[in-house]
């Protein structure tokens, strides 16, 4: 099989826009499925339009999804909502359980169907380091660690068909979520660049290399696995 169409969740920008390129060069087609489409264009590069936030409007977009030959599905998109505990509301993990869990969940169902008839499918998260714990991330770090269990879980489920389940969890990386938190040139981010064992920050480049991995025909014997992209971040503790 050479025709791959990969749908990628908040592809306009970051991490998936980079992703999104990279497997553009590669000769896949791609679905961006966020809330706004990317200063971007190419040929094979497509933008639906979806709050993953809302499960109706995720039901809708997903129905339009099944008989679009999907073989890869990233589910990329991501929110933090920072607060500590004294702030954080029950609220607050059930809106991200639907961004990062359930949103996954009804995508994932919608071209299912399709991958098995194929006997192959690449599926992937965008975890975090976070979901090992970080201050001010109750709900974050919550569902990214749910992540983990559901991408486990599929995994094992999805094996026998021919579909792999994988998780790149990154660490700080240079994103407009990153810099929303920690002020893009500041002394806070030179800081924690140098607590990080390698010495730097990550760049979206660094994740994609992960995602490309977890992408490829060949590696159909890799699943259920987690790739922390965090510099050594996640063999110790940082504070952000």
């Amino acid at each position: 099989m050479t025709d791959y169409t990969a749908v990628i969740t908040g592809a306009s920008k970051g991490i998936g826009l980079d992703l999104a390129k990279r497997l553009l060069d590669r000769g896949y087609s791609v679905i961006n499925l966020s809330r706004n489409a990317p200063d971007f264009t190419h040929d094979r590069f497509e933008t639906m339009a979806v709050d993953l936030l809302d499960a109706d409007a995720v039901n809708d977009v997903a129905a339009g999804l099944a008989d679009r030959g999907v073989t890869h599905l990233v589910h990329n998109a991501g929110l933090i909502w920072p607060n500590l505990v004294e702030e954080a509301e029950p609220s607050d993990i059930t809106g991200l359980a639907q961004l990062h869990l359930g949103s996954a969940l009804t995508l994932l169902k919608a071209v299912l169907p399709g991958m098995k008839a194929r006997h192959f499918g690449r599926v992937m998260f965008n975890g975090s380091r976070a979901a090992l714990g970080v201050p001010t991330r109750t709900a974050y770090s919550a569902t990214k660690a749910g992540m983990v269990g559901m991408a486990r879980t599929w995994a094992l489920e999805l094996a026998p068909h021919g579909i792999t389940v994988n998780v790149v969890a990154p660490g700080p990386i240079q994103t407009d979520n990153f810099w929303g938190i920690i002020p893009k040139g500041s002394d806070r981010e030179s800081e924690l660049a140098k607590r990080i064992p390698v010495g730097r920050l990550g760049t979206t480049e660094d994740v994609s290399n992960a995602f490309l991995f977890f992408c490829a025909p060949e590696n159909g014997f890799v699943t259920g696995q987690v790739l922390y992209v965090c510099g050594g971040a996640s063999v110790g503790t940082i504070a952000l």
